[in-house]
């Protein structure tokens, strides 16, 4: 017996055959756009080394979420720089703070926006780590897990009594998710969401954020708490842990040079699961989109498509806004 030829380009014929039989979609609903919160009034200043992203006030910071909701994002991500620094970040957890008070004005104007908001002290301690320090017994310094964990639920919990639906702790202390639970429980706030970044790892790639939030450590590294970036078995161990302590969703971070973390945690995992498409690497599009180099579009749908090809149901892009009309 005989088959007839096989030609797979039958189906790559016209735009409309090719949705058709699309397997990959992606839409702004995946989408989650964050937006740095700064004091003062009026600001708009724009982050020299991520074209396209600004430190916004509050209320600046509130157009911007509408703007982006207008083209179907519905999702954001906040990320505050305090009026003031100390060594344990305490302004954190201040409700008069700038991200209290952005999400009570984005809440106001549109309710339905999901906001989350980052919960770390990176931006708000003045040696620029994310958590309290201490010594070692070597003399090192070095960030304590246990007391970091009280000041993350102080954090959570403002944020939580400004009216987040989500809290995204991201500092990678020991036992952070379970801590930041049982307070948002006790506290009366079941409902609002945990969205663990599970498997942050000590990247290269997250230089133009801290041009962003202000938040380059003043001395040595992250890489005592962040994630080797040889490792991905570790990776499903961090997240089996914070799913078991009660996180929501889950989060890869970042997202291209790990899609195969991505893709490792979708397969072994049945929840959400988010990818940073982080600062660097949207960086690197911009500056060779300017140049000319790439088409910026066609790259940045590309990319986004590939991480949600390798699993991710959700992806923290700065090109949401810019890109969600074409989807």
């Amino acid at each position: 017996m005989t088959f007839p030829e096989t030609r797979p380009r039958r189906l790559r014929r016209t735009e409309a055959i090719r949705a058709m039989v699309r397997e990959t979609r992606l839409s702004p609903s995946n989408l989650i756009y964050p937006l740095f919160v700064v004091p003062g009034g009026d600001v708009r200043n724009e982050v020299g080394s991520m074209p396209g992203v600004f430190q916004l006030s509050v209320e600046r910071a509130a157009d911007e979420a509408m703007a982006a909701s207008d083209v179907g994002v519905r999702s954001v991500i906040l990320f505050g720089i305090p009026e003031s620094k100390d060594a344990v970040g305490s302004s954190s957890w201040d409700d008069g703070g700038v991200i209290p008070r952005a999400i009570r004005a984005i809440k106001r104007r549109r309710p339905e926006i999901v906001v989350i908001t980052d919960v770390c002290f990176c931006e708000y301690t003045d040696h620029g780590h994310c958590g309290v320090l201490g010594e070692r017994r070597d003399g090192t310094r070095d960030v304590l897990n246990d007391p970091t964990l009280a000041n993350l639920v102080k954090q959570a919990l403002c944020h939580a009594r400004a009216g987040a639906d989500m809290v995204a702790p991201s500092d990678m202390m020991d036992g952070r998710v379970g801590a930041i639970r049982r307070g948002l429980d006790e506290a009366g706030f079941a409902d609002t969401a945990v969205l663990a970044y599970a498997a942050k790892y000590a990247s290269a790639f997250y230089g133009p954020f801290r041009d962003a939030a202000d938040s380059a450590p003043s001395f040595g590294d992250r890489r005592s708490y962040q994630m080797d970036p040889a490792n991905a078995r570790e990776a499903l161990r961090e997240v089996a842990l914070d799913i078991e302590e009660g996180a929501d969703i889950v989060m890869v971070k970042p997202a291209l040079a790990y899609l195969d973390v991505v893709r490792a945690v979708r397969d072994r995992f049945d929840v959400p699961v988010a990818a940073y498409n982080v600062s660097g690497e949207y960086a690197m599009l911009k500056a060779a989109g300017k140049l000319g180099w790439i088409d910026e579009r066609r790259a940045a749908l590309e990319v986004l498509t590939a991480i949600r090809r390798a699993g991710a149901d959700l992806i923290l892009t700065y090109h949401a806004k810019e890109i969600a009309p074409f989807l």
